[in-house]
């Protein structure tokens, strides 16, 4: 999985409140291998009508059909819980959401996939949502590091689980993530096969 530091990058307002997994990815589009390209689904319904046109939609605006950074609305990625909803965020080309709360799951599966969910609160959100709007050139600049997000002249603090920080400042998986705590699994094994010896089962 690909380390997430810092990100300098164009965002997108989108502060629909709610927006739920079916939404950003609409239960036909399931049956798709995410090789087929689940990007291209993304809000399927929202930014188009039943025969294909471009609704009037952010992601249909040329000045944001390029973002990185996504600014939802409060509950974002709530309802079912198929990660591939995350694909299609993934693949489309975004690597943060911002919004003031996440659906449970859905803010798991993003770090498992290398999406940072960074939770800000209502007004901060409205700010930068705000700036944005009045200027889509407008760059936002995501460090995880030191967990702010710098829009224009002002600087915002921002929240997310310390596992899934960690996780995603190193890259790790949850194989990756086990895998760092080897020392000390290691440790505790051979302290536990001392003091107890009877729990471990005899070889031949």
């Amino acid at each position: 999985m690909e380390k997430f530091v810092r990100l300098n990058a164009k965002a997108c307002p989108l502060p629909l409140p709610n927006l739920n997994t079916d939404q950003i990815l609409p239960a036909r589009y399931l049956k798709w291998p995410r090789s087929k390209g689940l990007g291209t689904v993304l809000f399927q319904d929202l930014r188009f009508d039943s025969d294909g046109n471009e609704k009037d939609f952010p992601l249909n605006q040329p000045g944001w059909k390029n973002a990185k950074i996504l600014l939802a609305g409060r509950n974002f990625g709530g309802g079912s819980s198929r990660e591939a909803a995350v694909y299609a965020l993934y693949d489309y080309g975004f690597r943060c959401v911002v919004a003031p709360s996440f659906g449970d799951i859905f803010a798991q599966n993003a770090v498992k996939n290398g999406l940072l969910t960074a939770i800000v609160s209502d007004a901060n959100i409205a700010d930068m949502a705000a700036a944005v709007s009045a200027n889509p050139d407008h760059s936002i600049v995501v460090d995880l590091d030191g967990k702010t997000i710098a829009c224009g002249n002002r600087t915002y603090p921002f929240e997310i689980d310390p596992v899934s920080r960690n996780q995603l400042l190193n890259g790790w998986n949850d194989v990756d993530l086990t895998g760092s705590y080897r020392d000390r699994i290691a440790k505790f094994s051979s302290e536990h096969r001392a003091l107890k010896p009877w729990v471990v089962p005899a070889r031949d």
